[in-house]
């Protein structure tokens, strides 16, 4: 997917942030959306059907959290990145906003180089959804889903069936964090109860057998990977 194909709504409050952050996206190639208040951005959402959202947090007559809820309501925008641009020091807005449905956070200020550089980040998910199939390459990391190996730096590791699910999970989409809930739902389905603590005791495994900077926590939130 070439970057002019790719389209990306701005909501924000502040006409500085949409001009600037636009200016440096469009320069990229993109198609970039604006929109001032989160009632505006769930309408150009619908509208123009983008692949990455990029939400402020606090905003007149809807917050960014309430929009990221609406958006994620439409069918055809459950598979959109959202991303919030959050001030310094707002950790409850983070965790709000993964609980809304948001993939990532950015906060600000961000110097609009970093901004793009994030982008093009949060982006090459989508890339990675369109070429993974049954299979994962993440640098020496080689994960096959189909056959449940796992291949790193030329040698094949042998892991357990949830360890395998979970490290796969992950690692589908690099740097979005998977909430503790979202994760005992996907490995863990409807089986024996278990607790968070279970996921904590299979990240510290593969931690040891995978690399400890592969994981990262996200305070009350979850865990992502990280390339």
């Amino acid at each position: 997917m070439n970057n002019k194909d790719i389209k990306i709504l701005l909501v924000d409050d502040e006409p500085d942030i949409l001009e600037i952050v636009s200016y440096n996206l469009s320069n990229e190639g993109y198609q970039v959306i604006t929109a001032e208040n989160g009632v505006e951005g769930v309408k150009k959402a619908k509208k123009e059907k983008p692949q990455l959202i990029i939400l402020d947090v606090m905003m007149p007559e809807m917050d960014g959290i309430e929009a990221c809820e609406n958006i994620r309501k439409v069918p055809e925008l459950k598979e959109a990145i959202i991303t919030f641009l959050t001030a310094r020091g707002e950790d409850y807005s983070q965790v709000a906003g993964f609980d809304a449905g948001a993939d990532d956070y950015i906060t600000k200020p961000i110097k609009p180089k970093v901004l793009v550089s994030k982008v093009k980040a949060l982006l090459r998910r989508l890339k990675k959804e369109e070429d993974n199939g049954e299979l994962i390459k993440i640098g020496d990391l080689t994960i096959n889903r189909d056959e449940y190996k796992i291949i790193l730096k030329d040698e094949e590791i042998i892991l357990p069936r949830k360890e395998f699910e979970l490290l796969s999970l992950l690692a589908s989409k690099p740097g979005k964090v998977f909430k503790r809930e979202d994760i005992l739902d996907r490995v863990w389905g409807n089986e024996v109860v278990v607790g968070g603590r279970t996921i904590d005791v299979h990240i510290r495994k593969l931690r040891e057998k995978i690399g400890d900077d592969c994981f990262k926590t996200v305070k009350g939130v979850g865990y992502k990977f990280v390339e």
